[in-house]
Order: C-alpha cells, then sequence, then structure tokens
C-alpha cells in the first residue's frame, strides 16, 4: 500500500470540511455569487471556536497574570496589521483585527468595553469615538470664526485613528500550572490596541494610548468569524481566535503581577532598553523552569 496517497487523500478530506477563504468560488457563476454558501452548507457548517475545559480552582497549582506587548512591526504579526488598505479592504473577506474589534463594536456585537486590562470600568462608545477623531482649524479658518463667520470646508482639518495607525497590541494573560494533566498551561484574557494620540498625529513625536480593552472570552466567537490570510494555503485561512489561542504571534512581558502595585518593568529598569528585555526574558525563564523543576526528582 502506498502510505503516501492515503495521507494525501485524508489530507484532501479534512481539507474540504474546512472553511474556506471564499466559499463558492469555484462554483459562482457570477461575482456577486462569490462568498455565499448555499442553504445546505449554512445548515451543516456547524464551525464554532474549540470550548476551552473547565479548570477547578484546587488544581491550579501555580498562577500568574503576565502582560505582553505584539509589535505590529515584526514580520511574524503582520497578519495581525494587514490588510489596510487596497480592493480586498472592499471584498470584506479580510480586515485587520482592528477593523474587525471596531466594527462589532460600532455594530453592537460587542457590548462591553472596558478602559484598563482589570476589568472594572467600563468605556463607551462615544468614548472611544472621541479617541479616534479630532477636528481642528486652519489660521485661515480661525479668522473666519473671529469674524462670526461660517468656516469654509476647506479651512477645517479632520484626522482620524484608521487601521494603518495601530502601533500594536497589549495582551494580558494567565499562566497556570494544571497538576491534574501535569502541564503548563495558558488562558488569554484581553487584548487592545495601541494608537497614536490623536491629539498628537502631527506632531514629530507622538504619544500612544490604550484605545480600549475587551475581555477576550466574551469576543471568541466574534473573532473565530473572522479569518487571517495563511501565506502557506489559502484555501484554509487561520481565524483570530486560533491565532491567539496558539500564541501564533512575537510578544515582549512588560509587567507581571507584583506586590509592588503592579508596577512595569520599565519602572524599575529605567532607560536601560537591553535590561528591559533581559529582565522581560527572566520572567519568562522563570515562568517555564516552574514546569521543568515538577518533573525534576
Amino acid at each position: 500500500m502506498n502510505w503516501r496517497k492515503v495521507i494525501l487523500v485524508a489530507a484532501l478530506g479534512l481539507s474540504s470540511t474546512l472553511t474556506f477563504a471564499q466559499s463558492n468560488l469555484l462554483n459562482a457563476k457570477t461575482p456577486d455569487q462569490i462568498g455565499k454558501k448555499t442553504e445546505a452548507e449554512l445548515v451543516a457548517d456547524n464551525d464554532k471556536p474549540l470550548p476551552y475545559g473547565y479548570v477547578m480552582d484546587r488544581d491550579v497549582l501555580m498562577g500568574k497574570r503576565i502582560w505582553e506587548i505584539i509589535d505590529l512591526d515584526e514580520r511574524v504579526n503582520f497578519p495581525y496589521y494587514f490588510p489596510v488598505e487596497g480592493e480586498i479592504m472592499k471584498t470584506k473577506e479580510r480586515q485587520p483585527l482592528y477593523n474587525v474589534l471596531i466594527n462589532a463594536i460600532k455594530d453592537g456585537k460587542i457590548t462591553e468595553v472596558y478602559d484598563s486590562s482589570y476589568f472594572t470600568d467600563k468605556k463607551s462608545l462615544k468614548d472611544i469615538e472621541a479617541s479616534l477623531v479630532y477636528i481642528d482649524t486652519t489660521d485661515a479658518g480661525r479668522e473666519y470664526f473671529n469674524a462670526g463667520e461660517a468656516i469654509p470646508e476647506e479651512f477645517i482639518t479632520k484626522t482620524q485613528i484608521e487601521a494603518y495607525h495601530v502601533d500594536s497590541y497589549k495582551v494580558v494573560g494567565y499562566w497556570y500550572f494544571d497538576k491534574r494533566q501535569g502541564e503548563l498551561k495558558y488562558r488569554m484574557l484581553g487584548i487592545c490596541p495601541v494608537v497614536p494620540d490623536v491629539y498628537t498625529m502631527n506632531n514629530d513625536e507622538k504619544d500612544y494610548i490604550e484605545l480600549f480593552w475587551v475581555y477576550f472570552p466574551a469576543v471568541r466567537d466574534i473573532l473565530h468569524e473572522a479569518k487571517a490570510f495563511n501565506d502557506r494555503n489559502s484555501a484554509m485561512p487561520f481565524s483570530f481566535d486560533h491565532l491567539l489561542n496558539a500564541r501564533r504571534f512575537s510578544s515582549v512581558i512588560y509587567l507581571e503581577e507584583n506586590v509592588y502595585g503592579d508596577r512595569e518593568i520599565k519602572d524599575y529598569m529605567q532607560e536601560n532598553a537591553q535590561m528591559q528585555l533581559l529582565e522581560a526574558d527572566r520572567i519568562k525563564e522563570k515562568i517555564r523552569d516552574f514546569e521543568q523543576d515538577m518533573w525534576n526528582y
């Protein structure tokens, strides 16, 4: 028996059950039929995010809350950033993670948004929109205003935060050792886009702010429906839920919960970027070593 053919057939059969980048692409007779599933496909489509298993508190032998930053300038993090412009944006086939989140908030699919990673104080859509748009007038427009006249539109400037302005994402998660299964696990708790302060967009040095925090387990269904590009096989795109749960990103730890009121690394490793990176690696290794030490005897 040719096992290579058996493996290939099995792989092809598995891929047929997954969501395609564009549904009905090969069967569509007109462009408007691309992306629309048949009634039979809609009935058979039970694709949902993989549910988390229940973890009892007494099974958690060790736990540590960790904050990380995902820099979108790194190539491995590009699926969270692109696409930000072009014809592909109009098709709604793929959207950057920022658009997925902000559109879900505006559409009312995400109803609870917070101003910090502790998820205590909620943030309204009005508060978010105030951080997205800045309207000002030029010097010539101010002369019209001082004269009591209506300001012509050409003298009004509007600055708005878009997907390509997103600098990075902050995530908070919980590393814990499950003594029942004897392994170290990770559970993401929240995610936050970091964008320039709209009032400093035209300055040489921009200030960056946390736009909003969303509780990750509450938005998994939305992130599962949104697909990111798979450069190895466009027929099987990744969902943002899969990418984040599988930790398919490059990040740097900037904070671990601590006795000093959860101070950040930069607060005690000041003006030394190299030492901050080394401290982030030390925290990472400390968590890894706990699992290794459990198996040493």
